[in-house]
């Protein structure tokens, strides 16, 4: 497989493994409690901090990293050289970025963020990169290398724009692309173009097929104009490439086949199939003598890989409208997202480069189940928020959302949109980092800690217990008592202990207890800092 190299490389690849996780502190909720979080802070120490509570639990990742296109006045979409990135940047890769192209900059970026995201998904989840040509091919190669080319789900083509700029002076471009990776082949769905729940009629026969026998049961339903009549035995019916020969005499009396007839032709389908459909009144003879089948089940199409302006119904929608058949009303456009910006916040051109929520909304639906988490880790405007909540509302369902933004304008921009379209969420700000070289930062408030170590046992959210036990209990999962005593496991603190269980795990300093003890009564002891600072660690390494 082809691997792509650049300078700073080798200092990002593993890079994701020693960001430290850090508090995530609740600043406020808007509405109910919901699930939902905004985030606001750095997305690599962010995407980082929620591995230990959402591993492997997000559905769909979207996100609209920045295009690197080389402009010199550096906007959202292109702010790899931001502040927060050059001393990112100066801090791993040992320089300030002077030695670096803009290539490399992007890269050394993406990297790390990209590893960690893939942490995240889902067995049966995919990502959504939405990039242009500057950075297409190499987003490619590192996603090949990150997440495996056999993941590789799609390349997908989105005409942004009715016209290009027409100032260019090599090409008016008016697409972009959106690469899809899932998490595992074996697991993964595909991506979901049309859902079609009207009954239809198929035909039988197709002429790329080989030939061969089959027998049309007797009972079968006939649609021709005259109730009662003869197929002679041997008559061919051919219209085009189409063709078959009735090899025995088809007798019809009121409208239905009276004897088993053999009909040689191109089959789609298997004599069992055949059999399957009479029996169920699923076969009849056409007006032609043709053979067709009734459907009634649901059929799914998958996605084509060009997402139009102008859907297959001629319609060109401007804001999310749910249909099953995704292919309807267009995937939205630029203009359409500003418009839609504009409406919600009140003022022109509040966000360049938004995304409209039609086409974010419809990436979603194409893989995601009504109770699943999307995560975007670029969050900008907010779009992708709401989309899930124009999706909830459409279909009844019951996503949460989780948005990262580093910039300043979280508050004012991305968590304003989403409070104008009628979204609730805990609105969050990086805290401190739990451990310092190893041990536990004397400046993070406890309760971090406590709930740091609930998460990476049980993945689930900590909640300060009401059981009347020690001050060290954290909890029962799964039929596993939980404590985080700052001090000696001996018989003592063992005496404190008031909750009953199948088994326990208990965070102290140290142990006084012997082996054959901790045994006999299910007792598997854990060192603080030790067995809690050995945050993730990629699982190539």
């Amino acid at each position: 497989m082809p691997t792509l190299n650049w300078i700073g490389k080798e200092k990002v690849v593993n890079f994701a493994a020693k960001v430290p996780v850090h508090a995530l502190k609740r600043l406020y909720t808007h509405g109910n409690p919901s699930g939902n979080k905004i985030i606001h802070g750095d997305n690599l120490t962010a995407l980082k901090s929620l591995i230990p509570l959402y591993e492997g639990k997000i559905k769909c990742i979207y996100i609209d990293p920045p295009y690197n296109t080389g402009n010199e006045n550096w906007v959202y979409n292109d702010n790899v050289n931001s502040p927060q990135i050059q001393k990112w940047l100066g801090q791993v890769v040992g320089r300030e970025g002077e030695d670096l192209t803009r290539h490399d900059k992007w890269l050394c970026m993406m990297y790390p963020r990209l590893k960690l995201l893939k942490q995240l998904l889902s067995d049966d989840g995919a990502i959504f990169i939405s990039i242009d040509d500057n950075e297409v091919a190499n987003l490619k190669l590192i996603c090949d290398e990150i997440f495996g080319i056999r993941n590789f789900v799609a390349q997908l083509v989105w005409e942004k724009k009715k016209k290009g700029a027409f100032l260019s002076k090599t090409v008016t471009n008016i697409k972009e692309y959106i690469l899809v990776y899932c998490k595992s082949t074996n697991s993964f769905g595909g991506l979901i173009g049309a859902i079609n729940r009207d009954t239809e009629t198929y035909p039988c026969i197709k002429t790329t097929n080989p030939r061969g026998i089959r027998i049309i049961p007797k009972g079968t339903p006939s649609k021709y104009k005259e109730k009662s009549y003869k197929i002679e035995a041997n008559t061919r019916i051919s219209a085009g490439n189409m063709e078959l020969i009735y090899l025995d005499t088809a007798i019809i009396e009121d409208g239905i086949l009276q004897f088993d007839v053999r009909v040689d032709s191109n089959w789609i389908y298997q004599q069992s199939s055949i059999d399957e459909f009479a029996t169920k009144r699923l076969l009849y003879l056409t007006q032609d003598h043709y053979i067709r089948r009734i459907v009634n089940e649901q059929r799914i199409k998958m996605l084509k890989d060009l997402l139009l302006r102008v859907g297959a119904d001629g319609r060109s929608e401007k804001t999310f409208t749910y249909d099953e058949n995704l292919n309807n009303g267009g995937w939205g456009t630029n203009e359409d997202a500003n418009e839609e910006l504009h409406k919600i916040l009140g003022k022109q051109y509040a966000f360049d480069f938004a995304k409209p929520s039609r086409l974010i909304g419809k990436l979603i639906q194409t893989i995601s189940d009504k109770n699943s988490l999307v995560l975007d880790a670029f969050a900008g405007s907010g779009t992708t928020a709401h989309a899930v909540i124009n999706l909830n509302a459409a279909d009844g369902g019951n996503r949460h959302f989780i948005l990262i933004e580093m910039e300043p304008y979280a508050e004012t921009i991305t968590a304003e949109r989403v409070r104008r379209v009628g979204g609730n969420f805990d609105y969050y700000e990086l805290g401190e980092p739990l451990f310092v070289e190893g041990d536990i930062n004397p400046d993070v408030d406890i309760e971090d800690i406590r709930g740091y170590v609930w998460a990476m046992e049980t993945s689930t959210p900590y909640e300060k217990p009401n059981a009347e036990d020690c001050a060290a209990f954290l909890g029962v999962y799964e039929g596993t008592a939980f404590y985080f005593y700052e001090g000696i496991l001996d018989r003592d603190f063992l005496g404190t202990m008031r909750t009953r269980a199948d088994s326990y795990i208990i965070f102290a300093e140290s142990c006084a207890v012997d082996e054959e003890f901790l045994r006999k009564y299910k007792i598997e002891f854990k060192k603080i800092p030790r067995d809690i600072s050995k945050i993730w660690i990629d699982a190539e390494q």
